[in-house]
């Protein structure tokens, strides 16, 4: 049916003359309806079976255009719906209609579950959308051809932990707890691919006991993630308790075949300054921020769009650097 209706908007959008070819969506059927009036959908209906009313024809005509190589939407077909399709369609961003595509075919979203990312804007608070759209453009690519995830994609900025019911005073002890007992959707908020390893596990060093509140491993990434939760903004301190976390993973824990583990703090505030000082990611760790309680869409954007504009002047500033 998908690839039916792929076919079905394509050959409508080379039917209608050159010079009208550029409209698309709703004013390629308002053509349509002036040129054949209701002909072609009864004609189609009649072939074919229900599900050619006007509407369609325009989500149809949409597929074609944004989808526009077939061999691509033929191998989708086995995996997404039409209705899945019917979602995506509407991104109008290109790059997040394909981080959203890809992530939907190797994770396995239900309908819902897309519905859900779209709106909890997943893409825009991954570290992918703050890059230049060129290297964006590459890792999709290698998500679409290879199933290649990166940790630009997995990691997020900030998280939402307002399932867990915490009230507005809480200990690292009660959000701890809390995530446990809510551990699938905590899952899902962090990617479907994770897996939960370990809770407080002890690590020793000079007879000295440490303990990682929580321990994951995403499959495609094939490593272990350390998850640091923090009440408080980030601090400077916060870095080097995670480097000796991972480091002491990486000897110790690690297995053959498997990258070097990578670290995530979870923080109540994040500090933009001490971050961009101490070059977290040159040293496999990631900061976030949390939400107990879920923000106004306005606030999340306004957050989102600072973040971005952030992020890409410090891109700039780094090229910049390299030509001095």
């Amino acid at each position: 049916m998908v690839l039916l209706y792929w076919d079905i908007g394509e050959r409508i959008r080379k039917e209608i003359p050159g010079e009208d070819r550029a409209a698309y969506g709703k004013q390629v059927v308002d053509l349509l309806s002036d040129q054949l009036s209701d002909q072609l959908s009864d004609q189609l209906s009649a072939h074919y079976g229900r599900g050619f009313a006007r509407t369609n024809l325009f989500n149809m005509i949409r597929f074609a255009e944004v989808f526009p190589d077939r061999s691509i939407v033929h191998s989708l077909s086995g995996q997404l719906s039409w209705t899945h399709f019917r979602n995506l369609i509407y991104i109008e961003d290109p790059l997040a209609r394909e981080f959203y595509t890809g992530m939907c075919r190797l994770e396995r979203w239900s309908v819902r579950v897309l519905q859900e990312k779209i709106r909890g804007m997943l893409f825009e608070r991954t570290a992918l959308s703050r890059k230049p759209e060129e290297l964006a453009k590459k890792e999709l690519a290698a998500l679409r051809d290879e199933d290649v995830m990166t940790p630009d994609m997995v990691f997020r900025d900030p998280y939402f932990l307002d399932f867990l019911g915490l009230s507005d005073t809480f200990s690292e002890k009660d959000l701890e707890n809390s995530i446990l007992r809510e551990l699938e959707r905590f899952i899902l908020e962090l990617g479907t691919d994770f897996s939960f390893v370990a809770r407080q596990r002890r690590i020793t060093v000079d007879h000295e006991d440490y303990y990682i509140d929580l321990l994951f491993y995403p499959r495609k990434l094939r490593r272990l993630v350390v998850i640091d939760l923090k009440l408080g903004k980030f601090r400077a301190a916060d870095k080097g308790q995670m480097e000796l976390y991972l480091r002491w993973l990486d000897r110790y824990d690690r297995q053959m075949g498997e990258d070097p583990p990578i670290g995530l703090i979870l923080c109540a505030g994040s500090s933009d300054g001490h971050i961009e000082l101490l070059q977290l990611e040159a040293s496999g760790i990631r900061v976030a921020e949390y939400f107990t309680e879920l923000p106004s869409r306005k606030l999340l954007e306004q957050k989102l769009k600072s973040a971005v504009a952030i992020a890409r002047e410090r891109l700039a500033e780094g090229r910049d650097g390299m030509w001095i």
